[in-house]
């Protein structure tokens, strides 16, 4: 079972905000180039995305659906992968100060991956998860350092604004 964890500088809330965008699944999921809606609203329970994987010249389409969805706390996959199979990609943020502790869970379901999964497939995903939770890091941070920054901005208005009263 393939386990990888990454401190990223924001809160959970900020980390399901990038999650919970259906649109930006490519963005942060490697291997995928693109991403859309196909069933459901992202990320309630049985919602689908569809996404297009490249290799070279060839596209596959694959599908990603919720099995599990708790807001700003636990977000469970179940990725479609043609003939590998399935996997089941669960992800759990837990409050750390105030970051968020982002814990990446897979392993396969059904279907060769299941079959073929032994310790070189295993180093693989270890790999996979890395790039992932790194494009998750630089995305959610990205996005944090512009809400920190429009809240620092408020606050000294805010200062500001009130420092002539009484």
């Amino acid at each position: 079972m393939a386990v990888r964890h990454r401190l990223i500088r924001i809160s959970p809330s900020g980390v399901w905000a990038v999650l919970a965008d259906g649109s930006r699944y490519a963005d942060w999921v490697v291997g995928t180039s693109r991403s859309h809606a196909v069933r459901g609203q992202w990320p309630q329970l049985d919602a689908a995305i569809h996404y297009e994987v490249r290799l070279g010249p060839v596209h596959l389409g694959n599908e990603t659906i919720v099995r599990r969805s708790e807001e700003n706390a636990f977000l469970e996959l179940e990725a479609h992968a043609g003939a590998l199979g399935t996997a089941r990609i669960a992800l759990e943020l837990r409050t750390w100060g105030d970051d968020c502790l982002v814990i990446v869970d897979e392993h396969p379901l059904r279907g060769a991956g299941g079959r073929l999964h032994n310790v070189a497939f295993e180093t693989l995903i270890q790999l996979r998860h890395r790039a992932m939770l790194a494009r998750l890091a630089r995305l959610c941070e990205s996005q944090g350092c512009a809400t920190r920054s429009s809240d620092r901005e408020a606050a000294a208005v805010g200062d500001v604004s009130g420092a002539g009263r009484a």
